[in-house]
């Protein structure tokens, strides 16, 4: 029998009570810890990469860990995670063996010695990321009442914003305050700036996700939701079956999500591989990843990419009240619509300074992509099965990443003639194609509408 089936036949789950702002700001800090490393992943790899002698257009091969890792651990982790009873909790446990392993590999990043040697560390890393960010999701939906979803997961944008902002100005930071040169090199290439970073941040991601689980206890299950748990078949194959039969059950809503998540991700991959390559050329000119102009670019990369998570940080709880008003819909479409501006007009400006408009518009467009979708979501999946739809959620941005490393070599060299700046103008067209397909998607009953039993019916 379905995990679906036997859980929705028990009683129904303890009352939620609704958490003060705090209490969510607590639960969410480990997301923090989870942005942070991806901030670093963000600026860092293609640079790292080229340090060690890749190939350009060789770039979006070399990131397919993340949507490798995403399409094979997030669903089988959310749907392991709905059956996990331990005596830390059902979620917790990927919270910690994530965090763990996703610091091991934070610390031995910037020590490649080859292209393989970094890209191996990324597969690891990227799939210890992933072990944590949906069980992390699935943590808010259990713990919150639905009127309070728009908060929780607007909140995990702020942490995603400040995360990643810390992230990408850790090393101008360094620099700035005399602690690390600026220009200063190892053996192997790799700036003393990122070996910093990456030190800090093996720190940051254990850390925050502890301070989570100290200050947050999971939602309590009823005696016979755990007896539901406790009679499902375990094992990889009854695992892998669940997420099947998740998958032909997809809601309605979910599904017309696809069409937006696909051009929005397949944008965002091209950005992040490319943004330092076009700065270079646009900015600096050069594409010599020898000279002080490039590691100058890189900088520059952490600082617009901080300059754009401020953004989503400062944003994240606007686009919260504006989603209660407007609805998630109305919202994203605006979002993502601001965000494709700012990336067409970005390769045109040739002065640091003029970076920070796009910036303004990417960082509202990815508050958004980070909360709101998750909201839409939220409010569409049945609560029985929140871990494993969490996760197949996630195909829905690994696909498209896929889709993006197996495709743009081809694309890059022989329709955009190998210049960066192409690039980025085509997911600033993709983004603006997706605020289109938001369309796409019902309105259906407002997600963020209190039950009866919330009511108090």
């Amino acid at each position: 029998m379905a995990l679906s089936s036997t859980l929705s036949a028990a009683t129904a789950t303890l009352p939620k009570p609704r958490l003060a702002f705090w209490q969510i700001l607590n639960m969410n800090v480990g997301f923090f810890g989870i942005q942070y490393s991806f901030g670093l992943q963000q600026t860092n790899m293609s640079p790292i990469y080229s340090y060690l002698g890749a190939d350009p257009e060789k770039l979006p091969l070399l990131w397919l860990a993340g949507p490798m890792t995403g399409l094979l651990v997030q669903p089988l982790v959310g749907a392991m995670s709905d059956k996990t009873l331990s005596r830390w909790g059902r979620r917790t446990p990927y919270f910690l063996i994530g965090a763990v392993l996703c610091s091991i590999c934070l610390l031995a990043m910037p020590f490649s010695s080859a292209v393989w040697m970094a890209a191996s560390l990324l597969w690891i890393l990227d799939a210890a990321n992933n072990i944590t960010m949906e069980p992390y999701r699935a943590f808010v939906s259990d713990k919150l009442p639905a009127p309070q979803h728009s908060v929780g997961f607007l909140t995990q944008s702020f942490f995603t914003g400040l995360g990643i902002t810390l992230a990408n100005f850790t090393p101008s930071a360094l620099v700035y305050l005399g602690l690390v040169s600026g220009t200063a090199r190892s053996g192997n290439n790799i700036p003393h700036t990122t070996y910093a970073a990456f030190l800090i941040g093996a720190a940051v991601s254990i850390g925050a996700i502890l301070y989570s689980v100290i200050t947050t206890r999971e939602h309590p299950l009823t005696a016979e939701e755990e007896e539901a748990i406790r009679r499902q078949p375990k094992g990889l194959g009854h695992t892998l079956a669940e997420v099947g039969a998740a998958i032909r059950d997809m809601p309605l809503t979910m599904r017309r999500m696809a069409p937006m998540m696909l051009c929005t991700w397949y944008a965002m991959f091209c950005y992040w591989q490319y943004i330092t390559l076009n700065l270079a050329a646009s900015i600096y000119g050069t594409q010599d990843q020898a000279s002080p102009d490039f590691a100058t670019a890189q900088l520059l990369t952490g600082r617009i990419n901080g300059t754009y998570n401020i953004v989503t940080f400062c944003s994240a709880f606007g686009l919260a009240w504006l989603a209660r008003r407007w609805g998630p819909r109305a919202v994203h479409m605006l979002s993502l619509s601001l965000a494709g501006l700012g990336l067409l007009a970005l390769p045109l400006l040739r002065e640091p300074a003029w970076l920070v408009a796009p910036m303004v518009g990417l960082g509202i467009g990815w508050a958004s992509m980070m909360g709101t979708t998750y909201v839409m979501l939220a409010g569409s999946i049945p609560k029985e099965r929140t871990g494993v739809y969490m996760g197949i959620f996630n195909m829905f941005i690994v696909v498209p990443m896929l889709i993006q490393t197996l495709t743009f070599s081809w694309i890059y060299k022989h329709l955009l003639h190998s210049r960066p700046e192409n690039a980025i103008h085509l997911a600033g067209a993709l983004l603006l194609a997706g605020s289109v397909c938001v369309l796409l998607i019902p309105r259906g009953p407002h997600p963020l509408a209190p039950s009866p039993e919330e009511r108090g019916n």
